[in-house]
């Protein structure tokens, strides 16, 4: 799994051989009848942005009762893994670009590390959006001296629609997610409940790993139904434990770090003069 497809490579692999530029590749899936059905993991170098209009609903793919998609799109990043295993061939649309030439656009969209299982599914009026922009950069790049700079410009807004309608999908999946919201406030304390000499500090990640979501889709979650970061709960219940044990223990400032999770007593002085305003000496003193 060491090696990392290029968008040369990977077109081989998928037996396609329109590549036009070094740097970006577009594929129509019609056009296309030999793409294998089934890959086992691939690592990939490059962005790849997928609209699909004709998926199986059998496969998971994230999609809950509250989804009403008419396709679904996804975002992948460089060092991504991508897999497959279809029925049938897919339709639509592939937008492969190199960092070189992407990243300037794609690296503000916290979206680029979300899991191929929490992809985007869009409604009928936000596919035609979709589909729109993915055809004009097709039909640009089919051309004999295709503008690089337009196709990217056309990929560049299919992100900026994607922030948009991942807000949508968000609300579609209110029920769904504000468990997830209220399970999070239940494993934050449980951390701190079941390890009352902590190991190491509490992470989004390990949160979101609880609620078998990617660390990015999972914060942008809580912060879309909180108002709030999930650093910034687990910051909260963090300052709430140590001001517990200043108030009601005699254990010193460094056992109370090192009891919290941190790994020098002077990262702890540091975040608790940060948030609260006065060192931890002062406030037990107070």
């Amino acid at each position: 799994m060491n090696k990392k497809y290029t968008i040369s490579e990977f077109a081989e692999y998928l037996n396609i051989d329109n590549q036009k530029s070094e740097g970006i590749l577009m594929v129509l899936y019609d056009n296309e009848s030999n793409i294998p059905l089934k890959s086992n993991p691939v690592k990939i170098d490059f962005y790849l942005l997928a609209l699909k209009l004709d998926f199986d609903k059998n496969i998971d793919y994230g999609q809950t009762d509250f989804d009403d998609a008419k396709a679904y799109l996804y975002f992948d990043a460089p060092n991504s893994l991508i897999e497959w295993d279809l029925e049938k061939p897919m339709t639509g649309y592939n937008i492969f670009i190199s960092p070189k030439v992407f990243d300037k656009y794609a690296k503000g969209y916290s979206f680029r590390n979300y899991d191929s299982h929490e992809a985007l599914f869009v409604k009928e009026d936000e596919k035609e959006i979709l589909l729109d922009l993915f055809q004009k950069a097709h039909t640009e790049y089919q051309k004999g001296a295709f503008s690089k700079e337009i196709v990217t410009s056309y990929a560049n807004l299919v992100l900026s629609y994607i922030q948009k309608f991942y807000q949508r999908q968000f609300e579609t999946r209110s029920v769904l997610y504000n468990k997830v919201v209220a399970d999070f406030y239940k494993n934050i304390e449980a951390y701190f409940e079941q390890n009352k000499d902590i190991k190491k500090l509490p992470t989004v990640s390990y949160f979101a790993n609880l609620s078998h979501l990617s660390a990015n889709y999972f914060g942008d979650l809580i912060k879309h139904f909180t108002g709030n970061s999930a650093q910034y709960h687990i910051q909260q219940h963090l300052l709430q434990n140590a001001k517990q044990k200043l108030r009601q223990s005699d254990l010193s400032i460094s056992e109370i770090a090192y009891s919290l999770g941190f790994d020098y007593p002077t990262y702890f002085t540091r975040f608790f003069k940060k948030e609260v305003g006065i060192t931890p000496t002062v406030f037990r003193n107070q």
